[in-house]
């Protein structure tokens, strides 16, 4: 693969997002990837900047009570990212200088990091050589470098070696690659409809040269919404973050017809933290009694 083709065109055509630019702290690009996790840029991008004003160092952000960072991450969705965030947040303030780690073994070691998060924050907050690898990564690989139609099933220790052997040995320019690879998989590389003719590595790509095989692997599951527990669980949190005293377990009854469903989800809210019960038997975010 033609990387320097490909860093060009990132730097032409990239998406202006705010935390890639310049002065974007390792903090700044945490919290962009904690927020980026299942949920759209077009949704992240607000709440990122409204979260970085309020909250712009770890410090910041461990001093905050649990509702009000339930409360700010609002229709983010997955909202135990957002208190996982907060406990990274208060390692990082009392162990770390109130500064970001920069190596992924120390990132790995905070709560709720994984391994694409730590390696992500490596790289494109510290400008590490890092493999970074998503689903965006993965299929640009799968094509470019294999010439298949998709990605396969997930394999760390293969899609990290795919990624590894295409960044050069420079630690600035090979985070730029990760970053462009990343890039180009999200805006041509796509899964559907792929803009082939934009693509600035077209002309090495094994899938243009095998023909443009359809991928022929496991179908990948769909992710349904509608009726799920994530939606009812959602939809109770939604009338918690609405008031700021507890409620009666009768204004959360009304969101969802199936008592049994509704209950299941109230009491996982209750094992995740976030959801507490008062002694009066009320309902409320946590630290919001």
């Amino acid at each position: 693969m033609d990387t320097t083709a490909l860093v060009d065109w990132y730097s032409a055509h990239a998406r202006d997002l705010p935390w890639r630019q310049p002065g974007t702290t390792a903090w700044g690009v945490l919290v962009s990837e904690i927020m980026l996790q299942q949920t759209p840029v077009a949704r992240v991008e607000p709440a990122w900047l409204d979260w970085m004003a309020r909250w712009p160092k770890p410090s910041d952000l461990a001093a905050a009570s649990p509702a009000d960072v339930l409360r700010a991450w609002g229709k983010l969705g997955y909202p135990r990212r957002a208190v996982r965030l907060r406990a990274a947040a208060v390692v990082i303030s009392l162990s770390h200088n109130d500064i970001v780690p920069s190596d992924v073994d120390t990132l790995l070691s905070l709560p709720g990091i994984g391994a694409y998060t730590a390696r992500a924050v490596a790289a494109f907050g510290y400008g590490r050589r890092c493999p970074v690898v998503d689903t965006n990564v993965r299929r640009v690989v799968a094509r470019a470098v294999h010439g298949a139609g998709d990605s396969g099933p997930a394999s760390t220790n293969r899609d990290l070696a795919d990624v590894d052997a295409l960044l050069p040995a420079d630690e600035p320019t090979a985070a730029r690659v990760s970053i462009a690879l990343m890039e180009l998989g999200a805006m041509i590389c796509t899964a559907r409809s792929p803009r082939c003719a934009d693509c600035p590595v077209y002309a090495a790509c094994a899938w243009q040269h095998a023909g443009r095989p359809a991928y022929a692997g496991p179908a990948k599951p769909v992710q349904r919404y509608a009726g799920t527990d994530r939606q009812v669980r959602g939809l109770l949190l939604d009338v918690l973050r609405d008031t700021p005293e507890p409620v009666l377990k009768a204004r959360l009854d009304v969101v969802w017809a199936d008592a049994g469903q509704r209950d299941r989800c109230l009491d996982s809210l209750l094992v995740d933290g976030l959801v507490e019960q008062t002694r009066d038997g009320r309902f409320a975010l946590p630290g919001d009694h």
